[in-house]
């Protein structure tokens, strides 16, 4: 049986997601959740833990499913190519472990919690450096020279990075697939 503190996580992270941050109230999280304003407040102190629970929640989610897209690959660079597949499905809301597509959860968030020191900024930073972590494992098992793997680690964070953004911002559902092109043609250049 899932507890009251995940079902005002998933509830609120659901909310944020679609509206973002300071468009939903805690009245609105209660109601959705079917909780007393009483238990919120037992489990969270503060919108801002809340919103920190949600980050760590859809951490928790996109990594085990950006892992698991990897993982299944034969070869890095089959790995990389995944990763953009996956994220193309995620657009065109093909993806049941992430859900509806509303863009990348922490560059939202990262965009209402602009202060690089807050706690909520800092949980959307490190989420990216465990993004950036998990690919360069894969760009590691390249056969390239040294001097080239944070180069190409870079290109494939950005270009990941950029196509969520262009399908979301300009609706473009083929965003995934254009920019695993691009990796492919990066990848024939080292």
């Amino acid at each position: 049986m899932i507890d009251k503190k995940q079902i005002i996580t998933q509830t609120a992270f659901k909310l944020f997601a679609q509206k973002g941050i300071h468009a939903v109230g805690i009245n609105e999280i209660i109601k959705e959740s079917k909780v007393a304003k009483k238990t919120l407040y037992h489990h969270f102190s503060s919108k801002e833990l809340l919103v920190i629970s949600t980050l760590e929640y859809r951490d928790d989610i996109f990594l085990t499913w950006m892992k698991q897209a990897m993982a299944k690959q034969t070869s890095p660079t089959l790995a990389l190519s995944a990763l953009f597949k996956a994220l193309d499905r995620w657009f065109n809301d093909k993806s049941v472990t992430l859900g509806a597509f509303y863009g990348c959860f922490f560059i939202n968030v990262a965009a209402e919690f602009k202060q690089q020191n807050s706690d909520i900024n800092q949980a959307c930073q490190q989420h990216k450096k465990q993004v950036r972590s998990l690919i360069n494992n894969y760009v590691n098992k390249l056969q390239i020279d040294n001097d080239n793997i944070d180069f190409i680690t870079d290109t494939v964070c950005l270009l990941k990075e950029g196509c969520i953004t262009t399908a979301l911002v300009q609706h473009d559902k083929s965003a995934a697939r254009q920019a695993e092109a691009a990796l492919n043609k990066l990848l024939l250049t080292i």
